[in-house]
């Protein structure tokens, strides 16, 4: 089920909230659990079983860890344990068959393939039990002694299948007791309905700009390929952020602080301050339970490569069971090296518009990586837009994508930026406060009707990550 659908804002989503206010207080995670086990279920039912599997585990590897807080090397063992079978578990199911077919294609073998399907959100709530793990071996936090706790934890519906990553240290305190006041259900609606256009009326829109471009990729242009991969830049980034505004506002609706995800992004001047703005808590996750442990940057520039290496190795691996994902990671990981061994300084000494040029350039030729898969179709597009075939410069279609799509890219870079907040909190300081909450009231409720009204004469579009 996905949050951009009628049976979502229609059905579960009054009768999930229903449930979860009439349970009393001490059985509100339970409610909770229920609530997500039904919500899981509805796309996948028998991978429930997956979850709750997860959830036994690290919960009784949580419980045994602190029964042997003096035995370092039981706990040691215990923690170890966890990695394996988590790593083991997301490894099956998301990589068996992409080493099968790597196999067959280097070695000239015939395996059989899996066939297996993707658990949604696997590659996100196993993350979250990692963290909890470390967390409760590194005395972080203290194991959670309530398996409802705990399993509400893991399957909490705002952020079970697309994140944020949520660590349990993020919330601990409020699955022991929480308290949903009124300003904070409404922040959490203000943030859905944001979360909800963002995904409706700009991503799924320009996301047909990007698929109708692929899709001609073999009469190309060089400014055609560069409209097309701009598209999809601004597609997967309100597709992916407007999940997370959605996620953030149920969280809040539940009385939960879940960590942001986006910082406006494309406002960066190079990919490391790129990376910390976009998916801010899978990098946060990498980083402080891969690259510090590896020892991060106060080490030899060899050191540092190989750390560096390895993060981003894994990263565009988490993202996907195939060659481009590991191509666009150790692409961006390439980047970070050469901008903290010397490109940065460089960058720091120039115009500052010119510095963005730069990140722009960058992260498109890095997207092009991400979003196409077929790694004979890639280097056709990548020729074109890099200026190495003999592909016209623009065309008529090209000129015409652009009087279509024209008014949207520029509401697309409006929105890209902080310059809509400013002015809100100007406003907020300057005007009546009943007259601004008229008027916010006045535009969630456009962006709402508008949202519904294209939900409803729409196909079916599920979240971009929720492959991942």
């Amino acid at each position: 089920m996905v949050f951009s659908s009628v049976a979502f804002l229609f059905y579960f989503l009054p009768a999930a909230l229903f449930v979860y206010f009439v349970a009393p207080q001490r059985w509100k995670n339970a409610a909770l659990l229920l609530i997500s086990l039904l919500f899981y279920a509805w796309g996948e039912p028998v991978y429930i079983l997956l979850l709750l599997f997860s959830s036994v585990i690290d919960y009784m590897n949580g419980l045994l860890m602190d029964r042997y807080e003096q035995r370092e090397k039981i706990r040691r063992f215990i923690l170890v344990f966890s990695l394996i079978v988590n790593i083991g578990v997301l490894s099956f199911f998301k990589y068996a068959d992409f080493l099968i077919h790597s196999a067959n294609d280097l070695l000239g073998t015939n395996f059989a393939a899996l066939d297996l399907p993707l658990p949604i959100g696997i590659s996100f709530y196993t993350f979250q039990t990692m963290s909890y793990m470390i967390d409760v071996y590194r005395r972080n936090v203290r194991a959670q002694r309530s398996f409802i706790n705990f399993a509400a934890f893991v399957s909490m519906f705002p952020q079970l299948v697309a994140g944020p990553i949520v660590r349990y240290e993020d919330i601990d305190k409020q699955l022991a007791r929480r308290h949903v006041s009124v300003e904070l259900f409404a922040s959490g609606v203000r943030r859905f309905i944001i979360g909800l256009a963002k995904k409706v009326l700009l991503a799924n829109n320009i996301g047909m700009l990007w698929d109708t471009t692929l899709s001609g990729s073999s009469e190309l242009t060089i400014m055609g390929a560069w409209i097309g991969i701009l598209a999809f830049a601004f597609q997967i980034y309100f597709d992916f952020s407007g999940y997370s505004d959605m996620a953030i506002g149920l969280g809040r609706m539940l009385g939960f602080e879940f960590p942001e995800n986006f910082r406006y992004p494309y406002i960066s001047e190079n990919a490391s301050e790129f990376w910390r703005r976009w998916h801010i808590t899978l990098g946060s996750w990498f980083r402080d339970y891969v690259y510090f442990p590896l020892g991060g940057s106060r080490v030899s520039k060899w050191r540092l490569l190989v750390n560096l290496f390895i993060v981003w190795f894994l990263t565009g691996l988490w993202h996907g069971a195939s060659w481009n994902f590991v191509l666009w990671g150790l692409y961006f990981g390439f980047l970070i090296a050469i901008e903290k061994l010397w490109l940065g300084k460089w960058l720091e000494r120039i115009w500052r518009p010119f510095r963005h040029l730069y990140f722009i350039a960058v992260i498109l030729i890095g997207w092009t990586l991400f979003a196409i898969e077929d790694l004979t179709q890639l280097p056709h597009y990548l020729h074109v837009m890099l200026g190495f075939s003999q592909a016209e410069w623009i065309s008529r279609t090209n000129l015409y994508y652009l009087q279509s799509y024209g008014a949207l890219l520029v509401v697309l870079t409006f929105a890209s930026t902080p310059i809509a907040a400013r002015l809100t909190s100007k406003l907020n300081n300057r005007m009546n406060r009943t007259v601004m909450a008229i008027l916010e009231g006045i535009v969630l409720t456009i962006l709402l009707l508008a949202s519904t009204a294209y939900i409803i004469d729409d196909s079916y579009n599920p979240f971009l990550y929720f492959r991942f």
